[in-house]
């Protein structure tokens, strides 16, 4: 693939990534000049002669490339629940920063210590962007964890569409509830719903 073909079917790349294909700082600001690419933030830039499709997803790991996409908006992903949030959720260290945000798609950021932060990532490419997001239990116990803020509601009618879904595992899910402290509130709820 050549560099004119890259920029059709890649919308997000990093400085790193245009070095790998041979670029320099010289050449990068000329494209930028030229309008064939814009910076996003200081590391990432975004194609616009890219032809392919774009989703939230994509410009979520464009402006917070360390970041996993969670809760609600992996919910959604995973047909758990009906409700459509307003803005992309995404999972960053407590300490982490973001120094840019888009005005759209409009991104929630949650800050995760380690252990939440690194448990249940699963990975899945879109257009040749990597697209990284919680698994569908690790969601299911943040959604259970978070339950007062995101609403008692949207919480039982995911658990719920999580135990009739295909593929579910329950041992993975007691193993994150137990590792991240809310077994009790998970057996709770089994109890209520089963």
């Amino acid at each position: 693939m050549g560099e004119f073909d890259f920029f059709k079917e890649k919308k997000f790349f990093t400085t790193n990534e245009l070095f790998e294909r041979g670029m320099t700082y010289y050449k990068i600001q000329k494209e930028l000049e030229s309008g064939k690419i814009t910076r996003l933030t200081k590391s990432t830039y975004e194609s616009n002669e890219y032809t392919g499709d774009v989703s939230d997803f994509m410009y979520a790991m464009a402006y917070v490339p360390n970041g996993v996409v969670c809760s609600m908006s992996a919910a959604v992903y995973y047909g758990l629940t009906t409700y459509r949030p307003h803005s992309i959720d995404v999972a960053i260290r407590r300490s982490g920063k973001v120094s840019t945000l888009p005005d759209w798609p409009p991104l929630q950021l949650h800050y995760y210590q380690n252990d939440r932060l690194n448990t249940g990532i699963t990975e899945f490419e879109e257009n040749h962007q990597n697209i990284r997001i919680y698994d569908k239990e690790k969601t299911v116990i943040d959604i259970i964890c978070f339950r007062n803020q995101i609403g008692i509601e949207e919480t039982k009618e995911i658990l719920t569409n999580y135990l009739k879904s295909e593929g579910r595992d329950l041992n993975k899910l007691y193993k994150y509830a137990k590792k991240l402290k809310c077994k009790s509130v998970l057996a709770t709820y089994m109890e209520v719903l089963i």
